[in-house]
């Protein structure tokens, strides 16, 4: 698989097969992802790998959350307070081609829902990644951690397996780093679903468009 392969294959992967990862394998991808670009090379990325048991625990905690109400308490704010276009368009049409993959008709509210919490099961995942920086780092080392969670990403597609990020998984910080025993100085960036992706499963098999490279480069010469 070449670099252009990689990252234009990519999908957010959302079914995937009963298959467990090897920690080789999974060691493989963090050793090439290692080598991604940092500011002054500070490396500022952290990164938790649940399975098993603790993935389990973990998605009960979460679950329990939802269903008692807890308000999510993100490290940060991910998305914009206000909508605005073109972003907001973009947001609704990337949910509603994922409700159709998924036949979910709009006024199904109990579909829904469960897709919401598909979420907090990491999709039927078999691991999870989850990706820390600590507090004192400042917007250019959140750069980096994006390079770092892209690159990772693609080397996991070297291995055959498929991921989904996941902002989601972040609404609940501190009941991830009380689970891990992650200490509060680090802040939690995202999480990421990972396996060997079930290519036959219809949400697999659905695709968000990108804008033309005309519609977000101007040139000067």
């Amino acid at each position: 698989m070449n670099v252009e392969e990689a990252i234009t294959g990519r999908y957010s992967c959302r079914a995937y097969l009963d298959r467990p990862v090897e920690r080789e394998v999974i060691r493989k991808i963090l050793d090439t992802a290692r080598w991604s670009p940092s500011g002054a090379n500070t490396q500022p990325w952290q990164v938790a790998v649940v399975q098993g048991d603790t993935k389990a625990r973990l998605i009960e905690r979460f679950l329990a959350a939802m269903q008692t109400g807890e308000k999510p308490a993100p490290d940060y704010q991910y998305y914009p307070k206000e909508w605005v276009e073109p972003y907001k368009s973009r947001r609704f049409q990337c949910g509603m081609a994922l409700y159709e993959a998924l036949r979910i008709e709009r006024e199904d509210k109990e579909r829904r829902l469960q897709a919401w919490q598909d979420n907090y099961r990491f999709f039927g995942a078999p691991l999870a990644l989850f990706f820390f920086i600590d507090r004192t780092m400042e917007i250019g080392a959140w750069l980096d951690m994006g390079m770092f969670i892209q690159s990772v990403m693609l080397a996991a597609r070297e291995q055959g397996l498929e991921s989904c990020p996941q902002a989601s998984v972040a609404d609940y910080p501190g009941l991830v780093r009380e689970l891990l025993g992650i200490p509060d100085d680090r802040r939690l960036l995202c999480g990421l679903a990972m396996g060997y992706p079930d290519t036959g499963h219809p949400v697999n098999n659905y695709r968000t468009d990108r804008d033309p490279v005309e519609q977000f480069t101007r040139w000067y010469e």
